[in-house]
């Protein structure tokens, strides 16, 4: 049988990297192969969450053009929004 938490991980996974925005695929994608194995169930609950919340609302948020919602101006989030996990990998020209 399955581990419930690795179930929820897969789905997380496969959510973040495939969100419709590619931006938001490349934010949330690579902050969750990052960080996913880490995160607490309370942590994982968070982040599904903000994936419910619409791309072009959620990328608002992350580049700060718009006030993030109160129930989503998490700890989860602002590590999201630190952007520190790109580490500019996907800037780099070939």
């Amino acid at each position: 049988m399955s581990d419930p938490l690795d179930v929820r991980r897969k789905r997380i996974r496969f959510r973040g990297w495939h969100r419709g925005m590619k931006e938001m695929d490349l934010i949330l994608g690579i902050f969750i192969d990052a960080e996913l194995e880490n995160l607490s169930a309370e942590e994982l609950g968070t982040l599904e969450a903000l994936l419910e919340v619409p791309d072009d609302m959620l990328y608002a948020w992350v580049v700060g053009r718009e006030p993030v919602e109160p129930v989503h101006d998490t700890a989860l989030f602002k590590r999201i929004c630190d952007l520190s996990h790109l580490d500019g990998t996907m800037f780099r020209q070939k």
